[in-house]
């Protein structure tokens, strides 16, 4: 539940600065599900609660929000846990705006992911038919030879579906595992890990480093910032 003060929510709303929301809440001119409220204090909740001032409702602007982080391992992507696990949305701090992650990591996995308010956008680049390419370095055990490489890349039968064509390279081998390159575009639960687990060669550690053309760069693990309009322009567009 996202709440805020009644008076922040006034002042997002354009009604007047919180302080003149404040004298306006003592006047007893708002109320907030149909009571009238002469307090300060009190707190609601933009989703669901209906503010009404000199009896007309007010609502939130929506300022979108876009940012990129570089997920740390241990931290669910989800805005709550049931297990009081910690989330990515407590690595984001000074966001008044309500945001969500954009598709998911997995708890032990690492690197690129996108938190906005924008549900055109999270529709976009979630959905398979639009195909965005999305980039991991995965250290798996073994080395795999070109028989498991093409099939990986020709698509894998896992559970109850069959994977589309993906790419993997190997881009570095020690004496009993190896790094390699994986770019797929779905997105189902776990993929990478349970396609390296089909062909014999299980996931030790994964980091997405990129998603089309949007990548972490040098963003230290934990790093967020906020997307350029740029960027977001072209995660619009493609």
């Amino acid at each position: 539940m996202f709440l805020l003060r009644l008076q922040k929510y006034m002042a997002k709303c354009g009604v007047a600065s919180r302080r003149k929301s404040e004298n306006i809440i003592l006047e007893g001119r708002v109320k907030v599900n149909g009571k009238t409220i002469t307090e300060l204090g009190i707190k609601v909740d933009p989703d669901k609660d209906v503010v009404i001032l000199d009896n007309k409702i007010i609502r939130m602007e929506k300022n979108n929000v876009y940012i990129i982080i570089n997920k740390p391992e241990g931290y669910v992507t989800t805005v709550s846990d049931q297990f009081n696990r910690p989330t990515v949305i407590d690595l984001i701090r000074s966001i008044d705006e309500r945001i969500y992650p954009v598709g998911r990591l997995d708890y032990d996995t690492s690197g690129l992911l996108i938190l906005t308010n924008d549900g055109n956008l999270t529709y976009k680049l979630t959905h398979p038919k639009h195909e965005i390419n999305k980039e991991y370095i995965a250290k798996i055990k073994g080395i795999p030879n070109n028989k498991s490489l093409n099939e990986f890349r020709n698509g894998l039968k896992i559970e109850d579906y069959v994977t589309s064509k993906a790419n993997i390279e190997i881009i570095e081998t020690y004496r009993q595992n190896s790094q390699v390159k994986i770019i797929i575009h779905e997105g189902k639960n776990r993929q990478v890990r349970k396609m390296c687990g089909k062909i014999g060669h299980p996931v030790i550690k994964l980091k997405r480093v990129a998603i089309g053309d949007l990548n972490i760069d040098k963003m230290k693990t934990g790093e967020w910032r906020f997307l350029t309009s740029k960027e977001v322009e072209y995660l619009k567009n493609l």
